[in-house]
């Protein structure tokens, strides 16, 4: 039996009083893909950076090849042939592809040298794994698709033949997350080992060879994908059943919450996303937004919450305009009853160096229960914050931790209780899920749904289709800027994805 490309042995580490591993033993086999799922927070994204070398486990041994191997820092796992890529990625934006590969592995005192190296490399790395991109582009100006290759390519050109994904789907469309699952199996078929963690179970059994589950901590069980369920995987990591469909009722919508007329919104480059878009929200439904990003849906959400300002068009909020043009200031939109979870929660959504009570109520400091006078009421407010940290089970249960130290799902659900528990008319949510584990998703979908049954009007924007059809009472499909197309739930995943696509629009127009 061939040697293991990874074996870990009784890896433990803690973080004051918060064990993140717990014991940890492990065995990677030579040339698979080996996938590692959890609940947010079950100690995945931990385990992975001791063996990159971010953090030193307390105790533990870690072999390479067989090979008992000390790794200290990221440049020790990048000589033991490991590479990383992160959920976030670690790129110099106004930087090339080419200057980010290199960055750190120039090779030659003189930059020109390294540099011409360089380019013949890449374009061997990219002609062999069908990695292909734009040695030449600027970074910011790709799409995150070609983000995600341009780290690849990195870890390769530093010699990977052990690569770490941590949650690489978490931003990506399901036809980049597609072209990435062929770029691993490409990978594979080089004699690459692959270790994907990740939350969604069905790319798990689409790709992995082997999956291994967390749960607070420690390592509960090793798989075969080939002989396991979805089913049982998510019991696995949860500790019990999860519901994986939602269940709702008939909905029953009442009188117009929110009503969006003729709106047009230019991005920062002045070209216009949103094209004269019109439909209405009513009390009790949701309105699912379906479309591949870069459609326009998320200059859409941020007109109508204030954070970006329209070109022309009219927004009413319970029959009252909002000067999407102007004034419009999400502050305003929280006091008339309209509450926003952005798409991007690092950039948008937190302050990643604040506490988590303190990250709880951004944006409804203003609110009488925070104040004692002219002043915080810090006691209340952490109060408030342990009570958001026990129903949404946001883990650690730390409440003065800093935000920047939970995991992307827990991070996630900071914002969620924030947003709904302020009782709001209207919540405009983007990407609920993002990042979430599959017991939080079960949960977080049941508080959508509660919410409509209470007479709330939701609009919801989600890259997971299966999402879009599960929650939403109606589905409008984004294509250039335009709504295309409405579909009830019951529409399949086809016809969606042929109106996202612009087919039945450019029919049209024949």
């Amino acid at each position: 039996m061939a040697q293991s490309a990874i074996e870990l042995k009784g890896i433990d580490k803690s973080f004051g009083a918060v064990r993140a591993n717990r014991d940890i033993n492990l065995e990677i086999a030579p040339g698979t893909i080996h996938g590692i799922i959890g609940e947010n927070g079950a100690g995945k994204s931990t385990l992975m950076s001791i063996l990159y070398g971010f953090y030193q486990a307390d105790r533990g041994e870690i072999f390479v090849n067989g090979q008992k191997t000390d790794i200290d820092s990221p440049n020790d796992a990048i000589a033991a042939g490991i590479g990383m890529v992160h959920q976030h990625f670690m790129l110099v934006h106004n930087f090339t592809v080419l200057e980010n590969i290199i960055l750190g592995a120039e090779g030659s005192s003189l930059l020109n040298t390294g540099i011409a190296r360089a380019r013949s490399e890449l374009h061997r790395l990219e002609e062999e794994y069908s990695l292909d991109v734009d040695p030449d582009a600027i970074v910011e100006q790709l799409p995150v698709g070609l983000q995600q290759r341009v780290e690849i390519l990195k870890a390769l050109y530093r010699g990977a033949e052990i690569l770490i994904l941590d949650e690489p789907t978490g931003v990506l469309t399901p036809a980049e997350a597609d072209h990435l699952f062929r770029i691993l199996r490409k990978l594979k078929d080089e004699g690459k080992t692959i270790v994907l963690i990740t939350h969604k179970l069905r790319e798990i059994m689409a790709v992995t060879d082997n999956v291994s589950v967390m749960r607070q901590g420690t390592m509960v069980a090793t798989r075969k994908t080939a002989a396991t369920t979805v089913e049982e995987l998510a019991e696995l990591m949860v500790g019990r059943r999860v519901l994986l469909r939602v269940e709702k009722g008939e909905a029953s919508p009442s009188g117009v919450k929110l009503s969006v007329k003729n709106l047009s919104v230019r991005d920062s480059r002045g070209v216009t996303m949103v094209d004269n878009v019109s439909f209405d929200v009513r009390a009790g439904e949701i309105v699912g937004i379906a479309g591949v990003a870069g459609n326009g849906q998320s200059e859409l959400i941020e007109a109508i919450a204030g954070t970006r300002r329209a070109e022309t068009g009219t927004v009413l909020l319970d029959g009252a305009p909002i000067d999407v043009a102007g004034s419009a200031d999400p502050g305003e939109l929280r006091a008339r009853g309209l509450a926003h979870v952005p798409e991007d929660r690092h950039h948008v959504g937190l302050v990643l160096p604040f506490e988590e009570n303190e990250n709880s109520i951004l944006g409804y400091h203003g609110m009488d229960f925070y104040l004692n006078g002219p002043f915080l009421n810090i006691e209340a407010i952490r109060s408030d914050a342990r009570d958001k940290i026990e129903k949404y089970d946001i883990r650690p249960a730390d409440c003065r931790l800093k935000t920047a130290n939970f995991s992307g799902g827990n991070q996630q659900k900071i914002v969620l209780a924030r947003e709904m528990e302020k009782d709001p008319g209207v919540l405009v949510v983007g990407q609920p899920t993002r990042g979430v584990d599959v017991g939080a998703i079960e949960f977080i979908h049941k508080q959508l749904i509660a919410m409509r049954d209470q007479g709330k009007a939701v609009l919801l924007i989600s890259v997971e289709l299966d999402e879009i059809r599960s929650l939403s009472d109606r589905i409008l499909v984004m294509f250039d800027g335009r709504v295309v197309g409405e579909r009830g739930p019951d529409a399949t995943e086809g016809e969606l994805g042929l109106l996202m696509a612009g087919v039945e629009a450019q029919e049209a127009a024949e």
